[in-house]
Formats: C-alpha cells, structure tokens, sequence
C-alpha cells in the first residue's frame, strides 16, 4: 500500500486537541500539522471530520483520522462506528484507526466493523491496542497495522512508552506503530531499532498544556526534594 510506504520508519505527528484546551479547533490544528510537516514529519494522526479535512488540504500528507466519542458516562472510544469510519474517508483520512481493546465499553462489533472498513472504504485499517491481546484478536480478524495506543506505563512525570508491549506485537507479524507515551526523540528512535513501522508523537509536540504540566511537576518534584 502506498500510503504504508510513505510513514516507514517515519514519525507521525498526533495533532489533537480537546474541547476545553485553548488551540482546540480545525484551523489551529491544521497550523500545528503545518509545522510539523515543515519540520519533516511523515504523516499526520488527528480527530475529527473537520480537522482531517483541513489537514489534508493544507499539508498533503497522509492522514490517519479517528473520531472520539465519549459517552454520558464520561467513557472514551475511538471511531466506534462504519458512519464515522466513513465520514473520516469522505474527509480524506488515508487511514483509519479504530478502538480494539476488548474491553471497550461500546462500539460495533469489531469482527464486522474493521473488515467493513477495509471493504467498503478501501482504506487500511489501525487497531488502536492497549494489550497484546487485543494487538492478537485484532490481528485475526484481519488489520493493516497495530498501534500501541493505550498501552502506556505510567511515571513520576505523566506516562511513557510500554516498550515490553511493543515486543509483543512485533512478534505478530503486522506493521507496527509505536504511540503512547513518546516524549523523547531516543524513545522513537528505540522503538524503530525494535522494528516498529513509525512511531506517532502526539502531546510532546502539539499539545503545550500537557508540556507545560509535566515541567511543573518536575519543577515541583524539584522544590519538595
């Protein structure tokens, strides 16, 4: 696949940002795609219809689009439907991510959802894991990559890679793209010595909030000490 070729041992820039954050909106997030894309990045990972669509046309790279629903119980999964799947290829995802934890608390089932997708839209699925058995069941059903995208171990500053994890879901045989957690270029440049296919980068380069909140937890941490 084309677009596959394009991210290979590149670094996808998660461009996101939530309702209550100050550069949440299309337009601010295309800008942020911009300069990532400036700054050589492979491919860019982002949420919603509107997003992906600016995104596409301002930058050209490939896209991975998702959709995040969150329930009236304050529950979160990744493009839980065929509609948003295919809204985010209307738009121009390239790629579509798709929640496959096991316990995902809502959503179609996944053994008729990821194969529809990839049917029906004609575009390469991403299985968003949190385990290596999700990685495993998404595997069987049939996918076109797996990320690591909830599998993330927690530390004194925030979070970081689950580089066991990765391991795992190299052993399966499907492209492999680290996420979660990525804060430090030797993290993604261990993750491509590992095998991984790319590795996505998200709140270390666009989201200067969740920046700003690990330096004061350090500064802090530095203070009690």
């Amino acid at each position: 696949m084309n677009v596959l070729r394009a991210i290979h041992q590149g670094l996808i820039v998660s461009c996101q940002a939530l309702e209550d954050e100050p550069l949440h909106g299309p337009m601010f997030m295309a800008a942020m795609a911009r300069a990532a894309q400036k700054g050589g990045a492979a491919g860019i990972r982002t949420n919603g219809r509107h997003e992906v669509e600016v995104i596409k046309q301002i930058t050209g790279l490939p896209v991975i689009g998702i959709e995040k629903v969150t329930s009236t119980e304050g529950e979160l999964v990744i493009t839980p439907s065929f509609s948003l799947a295919r809204d985010l290829v209307e738009a121009g995802a390239d790629i579509v991510a798709v929640d496959v934890r096991q316990n995902r608390p809502f959503g179609e089932p996944l053994h008729e959802l990821l194969p529809r997708i990839r049917r029906e839209l004609g575009v390469p699925v991403m299985a968003d894991c949190a385990t290596a058995e999700d990685a495993q069941k998404a595997a069987e059903i049939g996918v076109d990559i797996l990320a690591s995208t909830f599998g993330v171990k927690a530390n004194d500053l925030g979070l970081e890679p689950d580089f066991e994890l990765l391991a795992e879901m190299l052993k399966l045989g499907v492209p492999v793209i680290a996420e979660g957690g990525f804060w430090y270029p030797e993290q993604a440049e261990r993750a491509l010595k590992m095998g991984c296919w790319a590795v996505v980068v998200g709140s270390a380069i666009t989201r200067p909030l969740e920046i700003t909140k690990r330096f004061v937890r350090a500064c802090r941490r530095a203070s009690s000490g």
